[in-house]
């Protein structure tokens, strides 16, 4: 009870500065939360769509991952239909990659957007604590040029800590949002790192299953 007395007394006496910082940290943690659970959620069922992709292209049943992919949103499945609708017209190795990077760049977007915006918040937040605390000293100077001499040094140290109390208040809501940014970004690496690694065990499989042509005498190695 006596913490909460604390942290009460803490946000009311850092003026008005202290609620557009509280409103940036309930949104920062909101996002954070959503992409959390949209990144987890994402992780899990590409994994699960990967073992079905990699069941079916060693039973050489092409069309089942085609069709899986065309009317599944996990994109592991839409990048390994994507390989597989080109293998069937091309079998030229840079093609099949082309396509399969083409969906790669496409499911990005969903794992990327709004996890930026955390970084924004924390400096916001980082900025109206500094702006709260210049308003209020100037707030605080001010008066003190108007009261009397003995009263002028106990005003002056009150006000300051008050002043300094948004800014304590948007490091404190600055450093949790920086810090579920970056697991944020590392989350969203580990996902894009695991489409890549489905990509190249996509392409192993169907040279092992079908092969590709062979690079005649001199051919450019990248133009298979």
């Amino acid at each position: 009870m006596e913490i909460y007395e604390i942290i009460v007394r803490f946000f009311q006496t850092g003026g008005p500065f202290m609620y557009p910082i509280a409103t940036v940290l309930v949104v920062g943690l909101a996002i954070a939360v959503e992409r959390w659970l949209v990144l987890g959620s994402a992780r899990y069922a590409n994994r699960r769509a990967f073992d079905r992709v990699m069941a079916s292209l060693r039973e050489k049943d092409f069309e089942a991952v085609i069709t899986a992919g065309n009317t599944s949103r996990v994109p592991i499945e839409r990048i390994a239909a994507a390989g597989i609708a080109r293998f069937t017209s091309s079998r030229r190795r840079d093609d099949i990659e082309s396509a399969m990077e083409e969906g790669v760049m496409e499911a990005l977007p969903r794992y990327e957007k709004r996890t930026q915006y955390l970084a924004t918040l924390a400096n916001v937040a980082t900025l109206l604590g500094l702006l709260g605390t210049i308003v209020g000293l100037i707030a605080a100077f001010t008066a003190v040029a108007s009261a009397a001499p003995a009263e002028k040094a106990s005003m002056l140290s009150s006000s300051i800590s008050v002043a300094m109390n948004t800014t304590a208040f948007g490091l404190i809501s600055a450093i949790p949002l920086l810090l579920l940014h970056a697991l944020l970004q590392t989350r969203t690496l580990e996902i894009v790192d695991s489409f890549e690694m489905a990509s190249v065990k996509v392409l192993n499989l169907l040279s092992d299953v079908g092969g590709f042509p062979t690079r005649a005498a001199g051919q450019n190695p990248l133009r298979a």
